[in-house]
Parts: structure tokens; C-alpha cells; sequence
């Protein structure tokens, strides 16, 4: 059940500057960064051509999303500038239908990729792409931004709304870099998933997608993020004798809210190597957050009016490594079930925690190494199981 709490989201604004050539060609027109990027005008810009030089698009591009792609991008270091004008797919569906197909380029920015299979595609190359993409609306894809090669994303003022996946690549064969930051996903079935790609999170806002993240084989990151009312966080589970358990999720500084669930019900636990909570509160969602892990660092964090509060346990394996770590000055206030429950075996150190008016046990962790400093009462089945606590 979803639960609404209001809270504020403040943005912080960052700006990128890029490099210019010392000349000015004739036919074209320097762009709003400073120092002065050189476009070409693209009044003669037509559905399916190749860009090798900096262009600025002059009018909508209606494509009909047949192959090969809308447009490609194919020069050292050149730049796109949509001039707010829209490239969208017209007519029926085509399966696997490019946007803006990527072989080399440097940015794409300001305006609208709307209705593709892909919207931003990079295609295979080498060396590695490195691509920003800024203040762009990614519309109605199957993929928002899709990698089939080795590539950097730096992803900026963009927002992300009903695309199938807002950010995805192509599965086990390829590697990267997504930087997202100030960016709004919203209403995507998958907001992104990491296969072999870090995402690193910034100042960016997750609501009414789906799914907000899909993590195998590679890892998150989540700073100064809200995410809230989603149907669920995260999913992962681990790859018996493989390469795609996630590495690590972590949150700082960010707000967990609203959402139904912290995890999709047919993968209802968090299974990764590590996990890494650090000043973030999960408030008012509609389940607790149950995570196996190797490791966890879980420091500075509030749990407060879930549907249940924090469990940890082992990862699952044929022969199970019990979870240690540190769980340390975290509230647990009136969650459902127990504030704080480690499974036994697992081993982390609890240390100056406080559990109050939850609904199971404040914390129970009858394996856990005891830090000293724990405080918990009015806890309705008991206050404390294997640790001691005090009640102020």
C-alpha cells in the first residue's frame, strides 16, 4: 500500500563548458557554451542522414523509423544541438527502430528524441566514447539511452519519461560509465539497468516508474537523489558461479519514499555483494527493505512508518559466508515488524542504534557482534534479542 508524505526536492545546477576551435567557419552559427562551439546550420538536415560536423538542426525532424536510423552521428568530437526541435518517429512501430544512431560524437543537447526502439543509441566503436548528453527530453522509447559498445555517459538536465528502460546496454557485451545528474526519470516500466556499467547518481529524481533500478554485474550509485512513489526500488539476485551479482548499491544523502515496495514480489529480497546506506531515510513505503550481502555499511540512516524495517542476511551460496559489516546510529521508528532483524548466522556490529514503537521486536540480532550504545523501547513484541540496549 502506498502511503503520501509530502517532502522538497531542491536542484542543484552545474555547468560543463566545452573547448572551440580558434576559427569560425562560414554557413554556421556558435553555439549558447562558452568558448564558442562552430554548427553548421542543419536547414538541409533530412531523415536517415550522417552528421560528421557540428550541427544545429533548424526545424522537427518526422521519421518514419524505418532503417537505418533517423539520424547518425559519425565525426571527431562533433556536437548536435537540437535547437529545442523534436526528432520523432512517425507511423507504425518498427522493431529495433533507431533515433540517433552514435558512431563517434562528443554531445548531443537541447531537445526532443521521441518514439524509437532506441532513441540514443551508441553502436559499436573503438576507442571508447565518450558522450554528453544535456537537456534532452527522451520520449516514449523502448530504450531512453541504450550502449552497444564501451562508453561514458555524462547525462545532464535530461528527463527521462515512458520510455520502456530510461538507460540500458547491450547485455554482457558492453562496459561504461553512466553520470547522471539533475536528471527526472519518470513513468519508465525500468528507469536503468547496470550490467557491467557503474551508475553514478546525482541531484536526480525517480517517480511513478516501474522499477527504478535493475542491478547485475554492475553497481549504483545514489547521491543526493529522491526516489518516491515507484513501484519498486531495486532488483537483484545473485549468479551462482557467474559474473552478474551486483556489486554494490549505495545511497547518501538521498530520500526513499512512497515507493510500494524497496523490491519487485518475485525477487522480494536485495541480493548483491555489498550494500552501503549512508544519511538517507526511507520513510513510508509500503514494505521494509530486506538485503543478503557479502558486506554492509549502514550509517546515519532513518527507517521510519514502513511496512517493515531492515532485515539482513547471508547471500545465498552453496556454501553461505555470514554477512558482516557495520550497522551503526540508524533510527528504526514505528516500522512494521521488527525496527532491525539479522538473520542468523550473519555477523555485522550493531553500534548506537534506536529502535522505537515498532511494531515486532526493536532489534533482533541474536548472531550480531554488539557495538555497545543500542537504544530501543516501546517496541511491541520486545525491545532487544542478542544485543543489549538500553531504553534511553
Amino acid at each position: 500500500m502506498r502511503k503520501t508524505r509530502g517532502f522538497a526536492v531542491v536542484v542543484a545546477v552545474t555547468t560543463l563548458l566545452t573547448s572551440a576551435p580558434e576559427a569560425q567557419a562560414r554557413d554556421t552559427v556558435p553555439s549558447e557554451l562558452e568558448p564558442k562551439v562552430i554548427f553548421k546550420s542543419g536547414h538541409d538536415v533530412q531523415c536517415g542522414d550522417t552528421l560528421t560536423e557540428s550541427t544545429i538542426l533548424t526545424h522537427d525532424l518526422n521519421c518514419p523509423g524505418s532503417p537505418p536510423h533517423a539520424l547518425e552521428l559519425n565525426g571527431a568530437d562533433i556536437v548536435l544541438d537540437l535547437g529545442g526541435h523534436t526528432i520523432r518517429r512517425i507511423g507504425p512501430e518498427v522493431p529495433g527502430s533507431l533515433g540517433i544512431e552514435v558512431t563517434d560524437a562528443r554531445m548531443i543537447r537541447n531537445g526532443t528524441v521521441q518514439g524509437f526502439g532506441y532513441g540514443i543509441d551508441v553502436s559499436f566503436s573503438s576507442p571508447t566514447v565518450n558522450l554528453r548528453l544535456h537537456e534532452l527530453a527522451l520520449l516514449d522509447n523502448g530504450y531512453g539511452v541504450y550502449s552497444a559498445s564501451q562508453t561514458n555517459f555524462l547525462i545532464t538536465h535530461c528527463r527521462l519519461t515512458g520510455n520502456g528502460r530510461g538507460l540500458g546496454s547491450v547485455f554482457d557485451a558492453s562496459t561504461g560509465l553512466f553520470d547522471v545528474r539533475s536528471s527526472i526519470f519518470t513513468h519508465n516500466g525500468i528507469a536503468m539497468v547496470a550490467d557491467f556499467h557503474h551508475i553514478d547518481l546525482f541531484d536526480s529524481t525517480f517517480t511513478s516508474n516501474g522499477l527504478v533500478s535493475f542491478c547485475f554485474g554492475g553497481s549504483f550509485r545514489f547521491r543526493a537523489s529522491t526516489i518516491a512513489w515507484n513501484d519498486a526500488v531495486g532488483r537483484m539476485q545473485v549468479d551462482q558461479g557467474g559474473p552478474n551479482t551486483c556489486g554494490e548499491m549505495r545511497f547518501e544523502n538521498s530520500l526513499i519514499a512512497n515507493n510500494a515496495a524497496f523490491a519487485p514480489a518475485d525477487r522480494p529480497v536485495w541480493e548483491l555483494n555489498r550494500l552501503a546506506m549512508i544519511n538517507t531515510m526511507a520513510v513510508s513505503n509500503g514494505l521494509g527493505l530486506q538485503a543478503s550481502a557479502l558486506t554492509v555499511y549502514v550509517d546515519g540512516n532513518t527507517f521510519h512508518d514502513n511496512g517493515g524495517g531492515l532485515t539482513l542476511s547471508d547471500l545465498p551460496a552453496p556454501v553461505p559466508v555470514p554477512l558482516t559489516g557495520i550497522v551503526r546510529g540508524n533510527q528504526f521508528l514505528s516500522n512494521g515488524g521488527d525496527g532491525l532483524r539479522v538473520v542468523p548466522p550473519s555477523t555485522p556490529t550493531v553500534i548506537n542504534n534506536l529502535a522505537l514503537n515498532n511494531t515486532g521486536f526493536g532489534i533482533y540480532a541474536p548472531t550480531a557482534f554488539d557495538g555497545g550504545g543500542n537504544v530501543a523501547r516501546d517496541n511491541t513484541a520486545g525491545d532487544c534479542v542478542g544485543i543489549i540496549c538500553s531504553p534511553f
